[in-house]
């Protein structure tokens, strides 16, 4: 099953809704709700164009950093959710972005 679901169509890391990311950083320190989360390794395929030959393994991202300290599914920097959903339509930054599966604790 895929980890990290990527439904930011414009992400250089996004094939096919699945993120090819090295790694995920969801950040939001202290949200309340999911639009104050984001995804720190969004890249604008425009600017940075296809990233989806992932360099340290063979498919897609799994290794997932959550600095979110409101969520019940962040456990010392750990998602422990078993796959998340990163949303935005139109973005252009990475503050455009969210992780849609956050759950305020």
């Amino acid at each position: 099953m895929t980890k990290i679901n990527c439904n930011v169509t414009n992400c250089s890391h996004n094939k096919s809704s699945v993120c090819y990311s090295n790694i995920v950083n969801i950040k939001g320190g202290k949200a309340k709700d999911s639009c104050n989360t984001c995804c720190g390794n969004f890249l604008d395929e425009k600017n940075y164009s296809t990233l989806t030959n992932n360099t340290n393994t063979s498919g897609e991202c799994d290794s997932l950093v959550c600095t979110v300290q409101t969520c019940v599914y962040n456990r010392n920097l750990a998602c422990t959710a078993e796959n998340i959903n990163v949303d935005g339509a139109n973005v252009n930054i990475y503050t455009e972005t969210n992780c849609s599966t956050f759950k305020h604790a």
